[in-house]
């Protein structure tokens, strides 16, 4: 998982990304934009198989009512689908065999300005849930790898827990790590690595066996496992 700025997210995507949920603004695919913070104002999951729990979004702001007391909509007063509706229509529609899976590109909120390149994930399921207060929306995102080339195939079982590797676990390296590459220390194309890669026996859970490292160190540890 490689950590990018929010520029380099606006400039990888072609647009100033603004929404947490965005149906197929890339005609191809949708992004989401994710966080698992304590203050975040959504509450979204990485479960422990990889997929992804993720909350769809509230009401519009309005005078009328308080947007996190009322149920998320479906649709708008026009009649229109929320992104919510054409998220929860896109996995409706999935289940019932009427289409492939929506591909979902999500990126992950580390900090303010840093974020990570969680890559493509395929729209499972949708549902609605009471949360105590309202109904509100949750999905269902399903690592999808079908971009991995054949040079990486071996790897799937690294590169699969390289995505499940818990926010605060993130967080914590990141500070821990200084935001650079622990070899050189380059803040530039850095990414996320298990010390003790996963098929070794390494774990995604605790910060003592993830560490940052860039590009090119990333390379070349990975060249000394095979």
């Amino acid at each position: 998982m490689k950590i990018i700025s929010y520029h380099e997210l606006a400039f990888n995507e072609g647009m100033q990304v603004q929404k947490g949920m965005n149906f197929n603004v890339k005609k191809s695919y949708s992004i989401v934009l994710m966080s698992t913070e304590k203050n975040a104002p959504y509450v979204d999951k990485l479960l422990d198989d990889g997929i992804i729990e993720y909350e769809g979004h509230d009401a519009v702001k309005s005078d009328q009512y308080l947007k996190k007391e009322v149920d998320q909509p479906m649709a708008n007063t026009s009649g229109t689908l929320t992104e919510n509706g054409k998220f929860f229509q896109a996995a409706d529609n999935f289940k019932n065999g009427k289409r492939d899976p929506a591909k979902i590109k999500v990126y992950r909120k580390l900090r303010a300005g840093v974020w990570v390149d969680m890559g493509f994930y395929d729209l499972i399921d949708a549902y609605r849930v009471h949360d105590g207060k309202r109904k509100v929306f949750k999905f269902l995102l399903k690592p999808n790898f079908e971009d991995i080339n054949d040079q990486l195939a071996s790897e799937y079982n690294d590169i699969q827990h390289d995505r499940m590797i818990p926010g605060e676990v993130q967080r914590e390296v990141y500070e821990r790590d200084h935001g650079k590459c622990t070899q050189c220390g380059s803040t530039e194309n850095l990414h996320f690595d298990h010390i003790l890669p996963f098929s070794k026996g390494g774990s995604s859970k605790v910060a003592s066996n993830i560490q940052l490292l860039c590009a090119k160190h990333n390379l070349k540890k990975g060249a000394k496992f095979v």
